[in-house]
């Protein structure tokens, strides 16, 4: 199945990702992807409040502290706990707002969208982006 246009159009012109909800336990979702994006060559920048870093990349507390521009926030939140970061999002000029898989939140969607953002909702960005790969090849 191909990846659809629009994914494949956020993908190649995303190089700095904030994943917001990082976890330095190599069990969780979130770790897996982050590690699969860097290798994949894209520079992630985690963002949570808890830790200081994951991966050797240094943590940030919210969207707002990241010093560098960010293309993509990839969101590993509950649903419910996405409207901030859609609005976060929109504050710091990124480009899209990739939700992962489970999460679904149309408020923060009409935030992201209004404020210029493309949108993404309840898919994984490494399943994507692998599936892009095997696509261009």
């Amino acid at each position: 199945m191909p990846v659809n246009h629009e994914l494949a159009s956020i993908l190649a012109s995303t190089q700095r990702i904030a994943l917001v909800g990082a976890s330095p336990d190599p069990s969780r979702d979130s770790h897996r992807v982050m590690a699969y994006l860097l290798r994949a060559g894209f520079e992630v920048t985690p963002v949570n409040p808890t830790i200081d870093s994951v991966l050797g990349k240094k943590s940030f507390a919210n969207l707002k502290d990241v010093p560098t521009p960010i293309d993509t926030v990839v969101c590993f939140r509950r649903s419910e706990e996405i409207e901030p970061i859609a609005r976060d999002a929109v504050a710091i000029g990124a480009r899209n707002l990739w939700m992962q898989l489970g999460v679904v939140n149309d408020h923060a969607r009409q935030i992201a969208t209004e404020g210029g953002l493309k949108v993404v909702m309840n898919r994984c960005i490494m399943v994507d982006h692998a599936q892009a790969q095997r696509t261009n090849r």
